[in-house]
């Protein structure tokens, strides 16, 4: 796990998204094509359009899958990750191919089992991915599961993860927020060759401190970056300021 650290918000998600880049156009170089994983929520918004506009990345060369995604939220939903995503990157640069998490079908664990068998068939190159308030990662709450092997998995969202979505906006109130959601499991978020994992603003500040200073533990999801070999953790002052080590 490395850790980058910028002065400002935009600095940071700009210095991901160049990593991000330079990796994507490396496996694409190599391999003639690239797998990465996209994430939602509000740190990713400067990111993504960085990324966006970056020249370099032959997208069509490109397959996307998502992180996660409410279950139940139709696609129409101002929260949704689906039109999250295609807002914000998948109608922009068009992607080859892209595997959404359909969540509002019947059954969440039939969706579950078709991602399963899809991104079961290679490797994935680099994954982008961010750290929840509650330390989650993707919508892995704590306790996380740590030793599922299942790629995509339903998952309980706790009290702490759905006052988030209402304070970023996506929601009026807690009670609004679905229940459950399909993420991605610990274990497939760690296949990645390389995680670009952006973390700005002073609200993450404690979950940055607990996540990447102490115990790996499930009850904090996203200490588990720092048994990555090729973790890297972007940084603004403000969720970088109760850092005792950098």
């Amino acid at each position: 796990m490395e850790i980058h650290k910028a002065a400002t918000k935009k600095e940071t998600s700009q210095a991901a998204a160049r990593l991000a880049a330079a990796t994507l156009n490396q496996a694409i170089q190599t391999n003639g094509k690239a797998c990465f994983v996209a994430a939602t929520g509000a740190s990713q918004f400067d990111f993504l359009e960085a990324l966006t506009a970056d020249p370099s990345i032959d997208w069509s060369k490109t397959t996307m899958f998502h992180l996660d995604e409410y279950v139940g939220l139709p696609e129409t939903h101002p929260a949704s990750f689906r039109r999250y995503l295609r807002e914000r990157l998948v109608d922009i640069v068009r992607p080859g191919t892209v595997h959404f998490i359909q969540g509002d079908r019947d059954n969440p664990q039939a969706e579950c089992d078709r991602l399963n068998r899809r991104i079961s068939q290679g490797a994935v190159d680099v994954a982008f991915v961010g750290i929840g308030e509650n330390g989650h990662l993707a919508f892995n709450d704590p306790p996380a599961d740590f030793e599922t092997e299942a790629p995509y998995i339903v998952v309980n969202l706790d009290e702490a993860c759905r006052k988030q979505q209402v304070g970023e906006g996506w929601f009026v109130g807690v009670n609004d927020v679905p229940g459950q959601a399909i993420s991605m499991s610990i274990r497939q978020i760690m296949k990645a060759k390389v995680i670009v994992c952006t973390v700005p603003d002073k609200r993450k500040a404690q979950a940055v401190r607990d996540c990447l200073e102490g115990d790996v533990t499930p009850e904090r999801p996203a200490s588990i970056l720092q048994r990555h070999p090729n973790a890297h953790i972007f940084l603004d002052a403000d969720s970088a300021s109760l850092l005792k080590r950098l």
